[in-house]
């Protein structure tokens, strides 16, 4: 009887031996922080996100010639043309503008009872205009340079940004009647770049 006691339990342990080996030699288990890193974390692959991929229409790699394009379009040159040339022609627009409304357009001073002729006022409908376009494109050029100067130089772009170039074309073209002028001219024109800005952004 003990011996059959003694040859079940040498069976049981023999069983039970390799199951156990074979448990300690399977992997451990997979952590769930494992698998936030493949998810979340740095381990995670970078995926192509161009629009090709996500259904939209692949966009073609561009060239050098197009870049120095937009560095060109981008630069503080190009801009300040641009608002030179915008100015000249507001201004422009601006100057006949007032001229036609004005009653005393091509009136002689000398001789305030003669009537004008057309010629004569079309001639100061011209003249006036090209006044408030050599003056627009100036304070736009003065403007839009100096905004694109004190943007690269900060590297932030923000309402801050106008209302320093404002002055500064203020105060540079205030400054040629005097000290005080200058000043007035900067706080104008300051304020009125922040007005602008605050009521565009």
């Amino acid at each position: 009887m003990a011996a059959s006691t003694g040859a079940a339990n040498a069976a049981g342990s023999d069983l039970q031996g390799p199951a156990s080996a074979g448990s300690s030699m399977e992997a451990p288990p997979i952590q769930y922080s494992m698998i936030l890193e493949h998810l979340v974390g740095d381990k995670r692959p970078v995926k192509d996100l161009s629009p090709g991929v996500m259904g939209g229409l692949p966009v073609p790699a561009k060239s050098d010639e197009q870049k120095m394009i937009e560095r060109g379009m981008e630069s503080c040159a190009f801009k300040s043309v641009l608002a030179c040339v915008g100015g000249f022609v507001l201004g422009g627009a601006f100057g006949i503008f007032t001229a036609g409304i004005d009653t005393n357009v091509g009136f002689d001073p000398k001789d305030p009872l003669k009537t004008p002729s057309a010629r004569e006022v079309l001639k100061d409908m011209g003249q006036r205009g090209m006044s408030y376009a050599k003056n627009f494109a100036i304070v736009g050029a003065m403007f839009s340079c100096s905004e694109c100067i004190i943007e690269s130089h900060r590297g932030v772009s923000d309402w801050k940004n106008a209302v320093y170039s404002g002055c500064v074309t203020g105060g540079a073209i205030g400054f040629r009647a005097g000290l005080k002028a200058g000043v007035l001219g900067c706080g104008g024109f300051a304020a009125f770049s922040a007005a602008i800005e605050y009521y565009l952004r």
